[in-house]
This record gives C-alpha cells, sequence and structure tokens, in this order.
C-alpha cells in the first residue's frame, strides 16, 4: 500500500502502516491502538528537536537501564601476537554483574590513532559463536576471516560476547544449569520483573563497549565504525541510532520492519531478545534507522530473507532516502536489495562492505 506525504514529494511505501486493523486477520489485533507512520520534518531544522523526542522514547522503552560504569575497567587476559596484528583477550566490566569478554586486535606498526571497527556478531542459534565469529575463514566468505581483512586495511577492531553468547551463555539468574536459548529466555523473564528489556541491557552492553573503543588510544575516535549481520545488524542500526559516536554504519541483512513482519506471520523468525514492548505504539523501524541521518549509512538486504519481509525493508530505504536528500547528503546512504538472495552475506555483500569503510572511515 502506499500514501502520499508531501514532504517526501511524492508517493512512499509504508506496508503495513497504512492496514486497517481487519486486514491483519486476527482477534488478537481488534484492540490494538493505531500504528502510526513516520512523519518526515517540515525542515531541516525541525529534525533535531524530532530526533531526540524519539531518542529519549527508545531509551524509555529499553526499560529503567543500569548507568554505564565511566571510565569502562578492562582486565587483559591475554596478549597473542598473530598475522600482521595483536589480539588482545579482554575482560570488560559492565557494571552489573555480567563481565563483557572481548577481543580487541590491534594492526601491527600504527604510529598515529587509527580508524576503529565495533564488530556485532550474529544469533543465529550459535551460541557458542559470538566474539569468535571474528577468526571464522567461512564467513562472511570461504577463505578469509574478518579479523584478517579488517586489520590488514589498518582497523583497530573490537568485538564483544553478547549476552547469552560465546563465554556469557551461561550468564543468566540459573548460572551453570542453564545456557544458550535458555539463559536468554530466563533473562528475558527476570529482566521484564526488574522494568527492564533483555535487548535493553544488549544495547547498554554494545554502548559499553563504544566507550571502551573510544578510550584506547591506538584509535580515532572520530573514525569508528559498526557493523554486522543479523542479529549483529540490529546491533548495528539500533546503537548508531542512539549513539552518534558511531560515525559510518553496514548493517548486512536483518533490517526488519515489524508491522511487515506481522503482515507476513514471521514473528516466529526472531528470538525473544528481539522484541521491545510498547514499541508499536510510538513508531516503526524506519523511525529508528532515520536517527542515523546524515552519517553514512549501508544496507545489505536479500529480497528472500525470512526475517526481512522485503516490503519493510523498501520502506525504510525510501525513508532514509528522504532524509539523506533533505540534509544534502544522498550519496551517504545507501540500501541494496539482492534479488534471489535470502539471510546471508554473500561475497558481494562482503565487497560493498570494505568498500563502503574505505569510502568513508
Amino acid at each position: 500500500m502506499r500514501y502520499r506525504n508531501p514532504s517526501l514529494g511524492g508517493l512512499a511505501l509504508v506496508g503495513a502502516a497504512a492496514w486497517g486493523q481487519a486486514d491483519l486477520g486476527s482477534p488478537y489485533f481488534g484492540g490494538a491502538p493505531p500504528r502510526p507512520a513516520f512523519v518526515m520534518p517540515e525542515s531541516l531544522g525541525a529534525w533535531p528537536q524530532q530526533r531526540e523526542g524519539i531518542r529519549s522514547t527508545l531509551w524509555a522503552l529499553l526499560g529503567d537501564l543500569p548507568p554505564r560504569p565511566a571510565p569502562v575497567r578492562a582486565e587483559l587476559v591475554s596478549r597473542e601476537r598473530r598475522a600482521g596484528y595483536v589480539l588482545e583477550k579482554l575482560v570488560l566490566d559492565n557494571g552489573a554483574g555480567a563481565p563483557m569478554p572481548a577481543y580487541l586486535l590491534v594492526p601491527e606498526g600504527l604510529t598515529t590513532p587509527a580508524p576503529a571497527v565495533l564488530y556485532h556478531h550474529y544469533h543465529g542459534g550459535q551460541y557458542d559463536n559470538g566474539k569468535e565469529e571474528l577468526s571464522k575463514t567461512d564467513h562472511p566468505v570461504p577463505g578469509a576471516s574478518p579479523a584478517e581483512a579488517f586489520t590488514r586495511r589498518g582497523y583497530v577492531v573490537l568485538c564483544i560476547d553478547a549476552l547469552c553468547f560465546g563465554e556469557r551463555r551461561r550468564q543468566g539468574p540459573a548460572g551453570a544449569r542453564e545456557e544458550g536459548a535458555a539463559t536468554e529466555l530466563s533473562l528475558f523473564k527476570m529482566l521484564a520483573w526488574q522494568g527492564r528489556t533483555l535487548w535493553g541491557m544488549m544495547v547498554r552492553d554494545d554502548q559499553i563497549a563504544l566507550d571502551y573503543l573510544c578510550s584506547r588510544p591506538e584509535v580515532d575516535p572520530g573514525r569508528i565504525a559498526a557493523l554486522g549481520m543479523s542479529m549483529g545488524s540490529t546491533r548495528t542500526w539500533w546503537l548508531a541510532a542512539l549513539d552518534e559516536r558511531v560515525k559510518v554504519s553496514v548493517c548486512v541483512a536483518c533490517l526488519t520492519r515489524y508491522q511487515d513482519l506481522i503482515h507476513e506471520g514471521l514473528l516466529s523468525a526472531h528470538g525473544i531478545y528481539y522484541y521491545v514492548p510498547n514499541m508499536l505504539r510510538h513508531f516503526d523501524t524506519e523511525a529508528v534507522v532515520a536517527l542515523i541521518a546524515p552519517r553514512p549509512l549501508l544496507t545489505l538486504t536479500g529480497d528472500q530473507d525470512s526475517g526481512s519481509p522485503v516490503e519493510g525493508v523498501r520502506t525504510i530505504s525510501a525513508t532514509c532516502e528522504a532524509l539523506y536528500r533533505l540534509h544534502g547528503a544522498p550519496e551517504q546512504f545507501r540500501g541494496i536489495v539482492y534479488p534471489g538472495v535470502g539471510h546471508e552475506w554473500t561475497e558481494g555483500m562482503w565487497s560493498e562492505t570494505l568498500a563502503w569503510l574505505e569510502r568513508w572511515l
């Protein structure tokens, strides 16, 4: 479906935003409040106030989160020299009783502060993955690891284990008696009782990782990118939306508009961590992603990605294109939809990722 918004200069896709409740075909939607469409700012001057209003609403929706520690305390566990870089294994204190194991990669031969990448790993039900994704030689493309690719180009890289993953997969209320998916479900329930959200605590951890990255003398804090695939993509666009220290973003797959997800009956395509109460009382994904403008943003999504219905992806892209034009920076947003591609990070997407970093970072 389409609607006309004069500030967009014509027609813009909105997908589910214009549907009547009966169109959703379920009695459970009978008493649901209307789902407002994103309203483009009337002028560039009006955007800062609207942006801050959206940000403050998002933080409120994420729950009563504890303050971040300042400074971030880091324990060096080990330091290992590898081909072209040094790998530091760290444990970062998140100030909430859930220490964050991390890998920091520092290219050899740095003489001045360098650009950096905050790498967000995926979910995929692979709870033992976490930060180890950096060293995989089959992801994103066979024969190369993200660690080697980024450090070879002179980027400092930081990746933490997200809650429930890697060394944190037993970091829940049941401790060693549960791991992975069970930890994830238990944390979601416990945090709900505490007035918090699992997603809010995950975003908070990513912001703490960013705090630490900015503190490292090897890093130029004015040149930090965030990127990832799937859950890593979602972590990227949420963090970049809420924290302007992320100067460049690459989001691979998982560019999901929630109303389109409902319409396609695909809510089970994402884990419970993903769901933020009351979100659709205020706005949908396009309002979150819009907060990144005008900082460089690249989105790469397959049109067969079951977790990201393509009409929703196009709605988000149309909103971003309009907003980046309003900023006079249309070249700083690029949203690519790949025909016949599912939930994956292809060789072509990987090439686009590296080129985007080279151009903007």
